[in-house]
């Protein structure tokens, strides 16, 4: 599978060449707002007032690529969150409005499919559409998806792609369950803070996949999920990964890998680490924040960084000085969903 073309929304200036420009944004606090781009141009006035934050930001990203590519065959996204913020705006309005008249913008929205579905609605698609809800895995989940789609002939260019939102209430149920940071950190002093918890994100990456190579930015080799496991011996498994596509722990000269500054998962990410001693190390959550789907954005900058773009400093979490070909991602969501995303330059 190919990646064609990508597009991204999320804390940092992803949407235009800004980010590989050297203006990378610095946060201080528990939650990483998308900065978004100008929908001016992209979605009429009237139906962006009524838009909930995960499909503006949706639409956002996934429209420009849809609006190039008019030859896609169906829609396949992963959120974990996507659309919480209006289901629970819509469950207060029936209980104040005494279950009478409600706003049906709200309904509409509140469910995770919405993206998926005003993006097909708005670019009349009416092809395969799909939204996986696997929280840690659901972007991952999205790749192995169009992976069938295409081993069985059923498509031939896909968009597919991740959202989250940063919503308050989102915000609030996650921070009691103790995912985030209870102090006040910066983005510069994340991976030093030796204390449970991360940094809540947002955003949104999307993807042009194809079964063809002709003018891909990447090739994505195949993904791998695995939930729970009982052995922290990651080594073994990142081994059997390679070795089920012809390649070995000396074959990945760059790993993009979900450091997120909590203490109690960040070893995995250590561990296999030190399995790719002469390998480059790019960090993102520094960037973006923890979110379920991150992994998304990850596959966003590891495509970005096979295309040539000059990556910040801030990224690089340890350099290597090697020329990208061969990109290994690993994330895992509170230590118990894990993925690996195998990427080459064509």
């Amino acid at each position: 599978m190919y990646i064609i073309d990508c597009y991204s929304i999320s804390p940092q200036k992803t949407f235009d060449e800004s980010f590989f420009e050297g203006q990378v944004e610095g946060f201080v606090g528990n939650k990483y707002h998308a900065i978004e781009p100008s929908y001016a141009d992209l979605i009429p006035r009237g139906l962006l007032r009524r838009m909930g934050k995960a499909v503006r930001i949706g639409i956002g990203a996934g429209l420009p690529l849809i609006e190039k590519q008019k030859d896609i065959d169906g829609i396949i996204i992963g959120t974990a969150t996507g659309g919480l913020d209006d289901c629970i705006k819509f469950l207060n309005q029936i209980v104040e409005y005494d279950e009478g008249t409600l706003t049906p913008t709200n309904f509409v929205q509140s469910t995770p499919n919405a993206i998926g579905g005003h993006l097909a609605m708005m670019s009349k698609n009416t092809g395969y559409n799909n939204t996986h809800m696997g929280i840690g895995t659901a972007f991952e989940s999205t790749l192995l998806d169009a992976f069938l789609l295409f081993e069985e002939g059923e498509a031939s260019k896909l968009l597919i792609g991740n959202v989250e939102e940063t919503s308050q209430h989102h915000y609030n149920i996650d921070a009691y369950a103790g995912y985030f940071k209870t102090e006040e950190i910066s983005s510069t002093e994340l991976f030093n803070s030796n204390s449970k918890g991360s940094i809540c994100g947002e955003g949104a990456a999307m993807f042009v996949v194809s079964n063809k190579k002709e003018n891909a930015l990447c090739k994505l080799v195949d993904v791998h999920q695995f939930t729970y496991p009982k052995s922290e011996n990651i080594e073994e498994r990142v081994s059997q990964f390679l070795e089920k596509n012809n390649m070995s722990l000396q074959d990945i000269d760059s790993l993009v890998l979900g450091f997120s500054g909590d203490n109690r998962y960040d070893f995995w990410y250590t561990n296999l680490m030190n399995s790719f001693p002469k390998s480059t190390v790019y960090s993102y959550k520094n960037l973006v924040g923890e979110y379920p789907t991150s992994s998304g954005f990850a596959t966003w900058l590891a495509t970005k960084i096979l295309t040539g773009k000059k990556t910040p400093n801030k990224a690089i979490y340890k350099d290597a000085n090697r020329t990208p070909k061969n990109i290994l991602i690993y994330n895992n969501y509170l230590g118990a969903q894990h993925g690996f995303i195998l990427l080459k330059s064509t």
